[in-house]
């Protein structure tokens, strides 16, 4: 993991970086602060953050209106110490001594924000439950 007295870094990936990974990074910088290193990147990212997501961030206090979605690299997975994808398959490269997560989560691209607002609190539970694990002495 980390090194000694460094803070964990955790990596979001999902295919565009423009919902789920956008959200659950928010979700875990707005919940653990500056104790976790938060990353997120796409596979073959979008254009923008999908306005659905950033509608249903914005009812739960977050604002991820300003997030562009960033490219995936082996340097950004090389330098997290926990990589979670989130639908977009074999594409996040491999490295040995990295924790890898996949979370099934429904994809909101297209959806209206009913249903992103679903998929908000489900990565909400997620990311809560990283951070018990990664930095149980930060607030969630």
């Amino acid at each position: 993991m980390a090194e000694p007295g460094g803070k964990p870094s955790v990596l979001f990936v999902c295919v565009h970086n423009a919902g789920r990974s956008q959200m659950a990074a928010a979700w875990l910088t707005h919940l653990a602060g500056d104790r976790i290193e938060v990353r997120s990147a796409g596979s073959a990212p979008g254009a923008h953050v999908n306005p659905a997501a950033v509608e249903a961030m914005a009812e739960a206090g977050i604002d991820i209106s300003a997030e562009t979605p960033k490219i995936l690299t082996a340097d950004t997975v090389r330098e997290s110490d926990v990589c979670v994808t989130m639908g977009c398959g074999d594409t996040c490269p491999v490295f040995p001594g990295k924790r890898y997560l996949d979370w099934q989560l429904d994809d909101p691209a297209g959806q209206g924000v009913e249903a992103v607002r679903l998929v908000r609190d489900e990565i909400r539970t997620l990311v809560e439950g990283l951070i018990a694990e990664l930095a149980p002495d930060a607030r969630a």
